[in-house]
């Protein structure tokens, strides 16, 4: 963003609820760089994590964004190795940065998306009615972002809370 700032910014599959998750500059070039398919000359960190975790058989299956304590995000990775499966605590921007690499599914639970999900006004005469002018400009950023985005849709996890992913 032009701020300086970076954010990643998951969509609701069945929904137009947004969540915005404010990231650091690493994590969202990581994202930025698997999701348009830029490969760097030298791995960076999370492709080091998939190279590693591949060879010891380790597969992420999905990852969620379990909670919000203040304005800090949580998450879990969801690894499986051998049969095994485990979760593992992770900063929702490492997680969505494995997320992408694996191309796993991304979730989010009810609790944080109805906590901290945006859900764009579709009149802006309902929004001035119920609570004053909406901020366009803020909300066309999140927009653009995600409409430019060309990601394929990933299938439901059956047993995750939640049921959000990207799409």
């Amino acid at each position: 963003m032009q701020t300086g700032q970076h954010v990643v910014i998951l969509k609701e599959k069945n929904a137009d609820r947004y969540l915005p998750i404010w990231i650091g500059p690493f994590e969202a070039n990581a994202i930025a760089l698997k999701i348009t398919g830029q490969t760097p000359e030298r791995p960076i960190t999370h492709d080091l994590m998939l190279t590693a975790m591949s060879e010891f058989d380790m597969v992420v299956k999905r990852i969620v964004v379990t909670s919000l304590s203040g304005e800090v995000f949580f998450a879990r990775l969801h690894v499986e190795q051998n049969g095994r499966e485990t979760d593992i605590d992770s900063r929702p921007s490492d997680a969505i940065a494995l997320a992408v690499r694996f191309e796993c599914p991304i979730y989010v639970t009810r609790d944080v998306l109805e906590r901290a999900g945006v859900i764009p006004e579709k009149e802006e005469d309902e929004q001035s009615a119920a609570s004053g002018p909406i901020d366009e400009d803020r909300l066309a950023v999140f927009r653009d972002l995600v409409n430019s985005l060309d990601l394929p849709d990933l299938p439901d996890e059956p047993g995750s809370r939640g049921g959000t992913s990207k799409s």
